[in-house]
């Protein structure tokens, strides 16, 4: 095996990609400021008790784990940003305000969450801590939509689901864990079959409730079945409604629902959603509200807060963004002539890309060198490529 080789799901960025990456993500960061969203940079490593605290712990097996030479301590290589911002606002800001916050880093991941997925995405974020109102739900969707935008994505359709929907069907019911996790996951892939056996000494309405569950999805008119189907369960009617209320506020963009998402049940507490493009196979970000998430990383009760926000892969989105210009540049002779190295400067001050051509230079790429440095009359002046 080359030693140059690298692990698998784990590649070098490129010069065009890499452009196209960094040109979007200082976009998305721009759009998130541009709500009042202030930017956190965490470590990329934690002591791993830290790291895989609260909703961490659903992360074990996606976290890489090391020793630290210095301590001892087992630290762990985070494979997501969001317990640690919720660490950051519980633990150091300690603030009762609304406070919003947002974040782009690199994580990585022991699998691939897909196939074809890269193990080292670059994630981005957005989080709202303090508001366990239905106005933080909307904010942060809308900001999730206007980074989609920045990046040029068009065609995308908004996934909705809440996860107090499926706890409402199961309130009191004694379900064993390992039976819980097994419900869930033959609701994400509507396996009624499976349901009706793992449910089958289920109270009959928490039964008939969930077995129902896997045909709500699809238009607004799921909702208005939901209501039918499902009103023996009165906590149910409150959730459709602010559902209802969500999706009548998103404009430009496709809504459905799909009542018996259940992915990630041990992480959310309430409304979730994921938006799609008619340029990507799967989902572009996901996100939702995740209330009481730095409860466990707070001295105090009140540090239990409301919070809400949505994540996605730079990498992953930039290949369903429209292609980008190259950067206009001016393209100059090389030389160490102090008048020519004065002109190349100060428009470099003045904000312009300046490429000095090295003698036996070929062709610049990712460059759209327009313009040239040229001596005329006795002054470098700048003109359009072809000029004569």
């Amino acid at each position: 095996m080359s030693a140059w080789l690298l692990p698998d799901h784990i590649a070098d960025v490129l010069p065009s990609e890499a452009r196209r990456i960094e040109e979007l993500r200082r976009e998305l960061l721009d759009t998130a400021r541009a709500y009042g969203y202030e930017l956190v940079i965490p470590p990329l490593i934690e002591h791993l008790d830290s790291l895989l605290t609260g909703t961490g712990e659903a992360l074990n097996l996606q976290t890489f784990k090391l020793v630290d030479q210095l301590s001892g301590r087992s630290l762990g290589v985070r494979a997501d940003t969001t317990p640690q911002v919720a660490r950051i606002d519980a633990h150091l800001l300690g603030r009762q305000a609304v406070t919003r916050l947002c974040y782009c880093g690199p994580v990585l991941h022991t699998r691939p969450e897909r196939p074809h997925a890269t193990r080292e995405p670059l994630q981005f974020g957005a989080e709202i801590y303090g508001h366990a109102g239905r106005e933080a739900d909307l904010e942060v969707l809308s900001l999730a939509l206007d980074c989609l935008s920045a990046a040029q994505v068009g065609d995308l359709t908004v996934d909705l689901a809440d996860a107090r929907i499926v706890r409402a069907l199961l309130a009191g019911v004694m379900v064993d864990p390992q039976v819980l996790s097994a419900v869930h996951d033959a609701l994400a892939a509507k396996d009624a079959s499976e349901i009706a056996r793992l449910t089958d000494d289920f109270p009959a309405a928490s039964r008939e409730g969930l077995l129902k569950l896997v045909t709500l999805y699809g238009g607004a008119e799921v909702l208005d079945e939901a209501e039918i189907a499902l009103q023996r369960f009165p906590a149910v009617r409150d959730v459709l409604s602010n559902l209802k209320w969500l999706a009548s506020r998103l404009e430009g963009v496709n809504v459905s629902f799909d009542l018996s998402d259940a992915r990630g049940y041990d992480y959310y507490t309430g409304v979730r959603f994921a938006v799609y493009a008619r340029s990507a196979g799967d989902a572009l970000l996901r996100g939702g509200r995740y209330d009481g998430v730095g409860a466990v990383f707070g001295h105090k009760l009140d540090r239990e807060r409301p919070a809400v926000g949505f994540s996605l892969d730079v990498k992953q989105l930039v290949r369903a963004a429209s292609e980008r210009p190259l950067r206009a540049a001016i393209c100059a002779p090389w030389s160490d002539a102090p008048e020519l190295m004065a002109a190349v400067r100060a428009l470099r001050q003045q904000g312009e890309t300046v490429v000095c051509v090295l003698p036996g230079q070929g062709e610049i790429d990712e460059f759209d060198c327009d313009r040239e440095l040229v001596l005329s009359a006795g002054q470098w002046q700048v003109q359009p490529i072809g000029k004569d």
